[in-house]
């Protein structure tokens, strides 16, 4: 057998081996495109039937018929949810309220005046929290109020769509009280059909978002912003 011959046989097998190569990686990147597509529709199965569950959970929410507890915590975003919170410590819902998140430049007279509420009353019973920049304040400046004031169960006062984050975050930041959902009820949520108003819809899916993204937090604890205007040391910071 001449040079030529020998290099033609020993090639022959290299060549074999190679072509037999590819089908297989070519069977492997099919299969793992496959799966990867169940696990992707999968997933959006997961997400649009818990965000179908966020949205009946939400629209279904009432407020308790008789509301009782140690104190009140209203959440701003809406002098309803704060008429609604100053009415309930009027009516002896609860011993003491929180307003929440208030802005810096608000006065507690503005607020009185808008709730026209008695000097009496806010002198006396509410007290104004204006550290809290988002939900993740508002729980930390809550807890801090709580503990400091020795409750142990609080009504939450907040818009129906916004209380579940709501709890979420108190909860993580205050596992020990028992806190109690008042929700105020969004007009735009009260219709069956809510999910044609293009209003409404957003606003649910941004908050169903949000809920994930702060179930997500609250899991790992990473990406937790202070939620404060002033830096305070808290328990869940590094």
């Amino acid at each position: 057998m001449d040079l030529t011959t020998r290099k033609t046989v020993s090639s022959q097998p290299l060549r074999e081996q190679s072509s037999s190569d590819k089908p297989v990686r070519r069977s492997l990147f099919r299969r793992l495109l496959r799966w990867g597509g169940f696990a992707f529709i999968f997933l959006v199965a997961i997400i649009f039937g818990g965000f179908l569950h966020f949205a009946d959970s939400i629209t279904t929410l009432k407020p308790p018929l008789e509301p009782k507890a140690d104190a009140i915590v209203v959440l701003t975003g809406g002098y309803q949810r704060i008429d609604q919170a100053v009415e309930l410590l009027r009516s002896g819902a609860g011993n003491r309220l929180l307003i929440s998140g208030v802005h810096p430049t608000t006065t507690p007279s503005q607020i009185r005046r808008l709730t026209q509420s008695s000097v009496n009353l806010f002198s006396c019973c509410v007290d104004i929290g204006y550290d809290a920049l988002d939900t993740i304040g508002n729980a930390r400046e809550a807890a801090k109020w709580i503990h400091a004031k020795g409750y142990k169960s609080v009504l939450v006062v907040t818009n129906n769509y916004h209380m579940p984050r709501s709890l979420a975050e108190l909860k993580y930041v205050d596992p020990t009280t028992d806190f109690i959902p008042y929700p105020v009820v969004s007009s735009d949520l009260k219709a069956k059909n809510w999910f044609t108003d293009p209003n409404a819809l957003r606003t649910m899916i941004s908050e169903y978002a949000k809920v994930l993204l702060a179930g997500a937090r609250n899991i790992t604890g990473l990406g937790r912003p202070t939620g404060l205007r002033s830096r305070q040391p808290t328990d869940d910071d590094d």
